[in-house]
């Protein structure tokens, strides 16, 4: 009897060790579905975080000129990089430019801190190398890489005497009185650059007299106008002024003359067409520093990982950094051969078979 009671109770056991076999194991526990969704959400927004550039203006926009240049390039990596742009305008009082730069790098949210000219170069030379963490650009101009620690600052200037040197030629061969004129701002090297370029291309197809006159100022047009009209009056019928803002008066002078004018930096006739076009019909063609093309440009290459930090660029007409400005006004004023001849001269500075003067 003891025996087959034993037995049973075997059974029982087998059975329910049989049975407990059978049960599926327990789930291991996965994060919810809210959970994962969260931090795919996150992963998503680190990706797509903006890239925020802080564009610092020693001066003002509105300039139709150089620093409008430098914004139109930077708007149009907004537009197509979706980048996050803030500039800030520290006016003309040079007294205010280096407090604003060292404000605006210690306080202000940015990837990437952008001056421009040659003004800045000392100050952003002093400051970069307390941001290791940050990324610098200036244009116009370069940082010395041999007096600091730069490895973060990327710098691009261009070859205005090359440019110049095409306004000289193209000046040249349309001016009827063989007189031409050039309005600087001030007498600094950058704009001697220009001058030697356009004398150079000047002379090179016949012309004997440039006169030179400087402004004194970024922004005094009145003054840019009389020196305009002392140089009509002295028998030149081209004036080429380099002067920012003060060069507004070179074009006042040149309609007010019925002569005519080259504008400097950014293709000047078609931005002032669209408010004065009797004024713009004066200014035959600008000499274009593609500031805008040369940050759109670095935007790109930052972005795709190839822009050269620690470093300068020199951009010239080869590369796209300078040029004219060819538009309808050019074309309805000049004619097929000086076309032809400006071509032929643009070639051989490319080529190498024609060197243009340089203060640097």
């Amino acid at each position: 009897m003891k025996s087959k009671l034993f037995l049973l109770i075997g059974l029982l056991i087998v059975a329910t060790m049989v049975l407990s076999a059978c049960q599926p194991a327990a789930p291991v526990e996965e994060p919810a579905a809210e959970e994962a969704v969260a931090e795919e959400v996150v992963e998503e927004v680190a990706e797509e975080a903006p890239l925020k550039v802080l564009s610092i203006i020693n001066g003002t926009l509105g300039d139709k000129s150089f620093f409008d240049s430098s914004d139109r390039g930077l708007q149009r990596a907004v537009e197509e990089f979706g980048i996050e742009l803030k500039t800030i305008e520290t006016g003309v009082d040079p007294a205010k430019w280096q407090p604003a730069l060292e404000d605006a790098a210690a306080n202000e949210d940015y990837d990437i801190l952008i001056v421009g000219t040659w003004q800045m170069v000392e100050f952003l030379g002093e400051l970069a190398p307390n941001y290791p963490d940050k990324k610098f650009w200036i244009y116009d101009t370069g940082v010395d890489y041999s007096t600091g620690n730069y490895p973060h600052v990327y710098s691009v200037q261009y070859k205005q005497n090359e440019g110049s040197y095409l306004a000289g030629v193209y000046a040249g061969l349309m001016s009827e009185s063989g007189i031409l004129g050039t309005v600087g701002g001030q007498d600094i090297p950058v704009i001697n650059d220009f001058i030697v370029g356009y004398e150079q291309g000047a002379k090179d197809v016949g012309v004997e007299s440039v006169l030179v006159q400087y402004a004194g100022s970024w922004d005094d047009p009145a003054k840019g106008k009389e020196l305009a009209l002392a140089m009509y009056q002295q028998g030149a019928d081209i004036v080429f002024q380099v002067a920012g803002g003060s060069g507004v008066g070179v074009f006042q002078a040149a309609e007010e003359m019925g002569q005519y004018a080259l504008g400097v930096d950014s293709d000047q006739a078609t931005i002032i067409m669209e408010t004065d076009p009797d004024q713009a019909k004066v200014i035959l063609t600008s000499m274009m520093k593609n500031v805008d093309n040369s940050l759109y440009r670095a935007m790109k290459m930052h972005i795709d990982g190839t822009l050269p930090y620690g470093s300068l660029e020199t951009l010239g007409i080869s590369e796209g950094g300078v040029g004219l400005a060819y538009n309808e006004i050019f074309d309805a004023a000049t004619p097929d051969d000086v076309k032809a001849t400006l071509k032929e001269y643009e070639q051989k500075v490319i080529d190498g078979e024609i060197t243009v003067e340089t203060v640097f």
